[in-house]
């Protein structure tokens, strides 16, 4: 009987070369993801200075080309590179004084279904709250209310303290039959 021999892809001497790579950059990946969660997404690498962005960009430049070799001995000294990279950017943040993203989330509820929409100030809060539902970031909001035409704001700016409780739409219009005569 012959038994058939398991290879764990990433921490087998045996395993194929590729699966160890993928293995690498799966981990890394998951820094990437723990950092921009932490920050918002794409923030942290504007939180630093010049310097160190431009040495993280060269980093990443470094890794991408390693990974284009395919050959695990070029990739996974530059993975470990991006790692540290990651890990600068970090510190760097902290003792320059910035502050991780903490969304402030509003809640309400559409009146026609129930569903919960969240609002919140900005679209690095909308990515960092966004897997939690559906998200708005208050510019959208605004292209919302312009959206709904020169009415609800003229009405809000004569009437301080009015509320929005429902939009009406026009019915479309019938081409072929027509308005409907009043009379």
């Amino acid at each position: 009987m012959t038994r058939a021999l398991r290879l764990s892809p990433a921490g087998e001497a045996m395993a194929p070369s590729a699966y160890r790579i993928r293995s690498m950059v799966d981990g890394l990946d998951q820094i990437a993801l723990a950092m921009d969660r932490k920050w918002g997404v794409g923030r942290l690498r504007l939180l630093v200075s010049d310097f160190l962005r431009a040495k993280f960009d060269e980093q990443k430049d470094r890794l991408d080309a390693a990974l284009q070799s395919g050959e695990e001995r070029y990739v996974a000294p530059q993975v470990e590179g991006m790692r540290r990279a990651w890990a600068a950017l970090d510190r760097a943040a902290h003792e320059s004084g910035e502050k991780p993203l903490a969304p402030q989330v509003w809640e309400c509820v559409l009146p026609s279904t129930g569903e919960v929409i969240s609002l919140v100030r900005s679209v690095e809060e909308a990515h960092h709250v966004a897997r939690e539902g559906r998200v708005f970031s208050v510019a959208e909001v605004a292209i919302l209310i312009e959206a709904l035409g020169d009415g609800v704001l003229d009405i809000k700016q004569k009437f301080p303290g009015a509320a929005v409780t429902g939009i009406r739409s026009k019915p479309s219009i019938d081409w072929e039959t027509g308005d409907e005569i009043p009379f």
